[in-house]
């Protein structure tokens, strides 16, 4: 059986100050699995620039140059992770058999690749990676994080515990993933949608050996949002409950203003006028909002603007 052609798929964004560092240790693991004769000789890198404001595209040009094995894929701006990581899959999908992504940090353990690889060719066409050990992150981040997991399965969202965007799949599994046209990507969820025989790589995540993170807190948030509201209509429900406690409330008042009527007591006070009304203004406006968020996902669907705009490549 013939080794497996993999293409391994970076996403970078202003990554200047370690795509150096990420290209050395990429090159060095690359060369040793395929003297192993794990994956083919014409295995390669992509290294797909997400409209970078610093010198990371200049940097991937270079490395082009250096390195006839490195394919440089430059977006027209900056298009999110996800839309980048869609880039650099679907414009090599027929030249390779399998496909793994990774960020260029590479927090994500590179050795966990020669597990995904093996767990592939024993037939698995998905294989995510998982981080096994939190005990490395602060108190808060670990809380935040596991109870992201949790809160997007809790609300149906079938994302794997404590799996990011780290995973290896097959070419079959990418061309099925491309029937998914939504414009609001989250990989996390949408990956685990299109089935197939899968399975895990268990690794401790690494630190950040040079530049910045690019999710901070606020990012988070909203990424994690992006995920609920585009998988899961929980939100909306919630709205269909809470309507329902203040139909009750309501019910309650109503009953409250009948007894005062009927016992003589019929002078209205300032604190019992306007208590109400706040809380069911407030509740309404929050309803709205909420339904707007869905309203505006369908909105930038129905215009299918393309996901991705891509500008130059190198050494395709």
């Amino acid at each position: 059986m013939n080794p497996t052609r993999l293409l391994l798929v970076i996403p970078c964004y202003n990554e200047e100050s370690i795509l150096y560092l990420t290209y050395s240790k990429l090159n060095s693991y690359y060369n040793s699995i395929k003297k192993q004769g794990l994956i083919a000789q014409n295995s390669r890198i992509c290294l797909v620039n997400d409209g970078s404001r610093d010198k990371t595209w200049d940097i991937i040009e270079e490395l082009c140059e250096r390195d006839a094995d490195i394919i440089g894929v430059s977006l027209s701006r900056n298009f999110g992770h996800q839309s980048a990581i869609m880039a650099g899959l679907e414009h090599n999908i027929d030249d390779f058999d399998c496909f793994i992504t990774i960020d260029a940090d590479l927090q994500d353990d590179i050795n966990a690749i020669t597990g995904m690889i093996e767990k592939h060719g024993q037939g698995a066409m998905v294989v995510y990676g998982v981080r096994g050990d939190r005990s490395s992150d602060s108190w808060f981040k670990r809380f935040s994080a596991e109870g992201f997991y949790i809160l997007m399965q809790k609300m149906g969202v079938p994302v794997i515990f404590n799996h990011a965007d780290f995973r290896l799949m097959d070419r079959r599994v990418l061309k099925e993933l491309g029937n998914f046209k939504e414009i609001n990507l989250f990989l996390r969820g949408i990956v685990p949608l299109v089935g197939f025989r899968n399975d895990k790589v268990v690794y401790n995540r690494l630190e950040r050996e040079a530049g910045e993170t690019k999710y901070p807190l606020s990012k988070m948030l909203l990424f994690a949002w992006n995920g609920i509201t585009s998988f899961s209509t929980f939100p909306m429900r919630l709205v269909l409950y809470f309507g329902l406690f203040n139909f009750l409330v309501a019910m309650a008042i109503v009953v409250y203003i009948l007894f005062s009527y009927l016992v003589g007591y019929t002078v209205p006070g300032w604190t019992s006028t306007m208590l109400p009304l706040t809380f069911f203004s407030g509740s309404n406006m929050m309803a709205l909002g909420l339904i707007g968020e869905y309203i505006g996902k369908i909105y930038e669907e129905v215009k299918g603007r393309p996901r991705y705009i891509i500008e130059k490549i190198v050494n395709e």
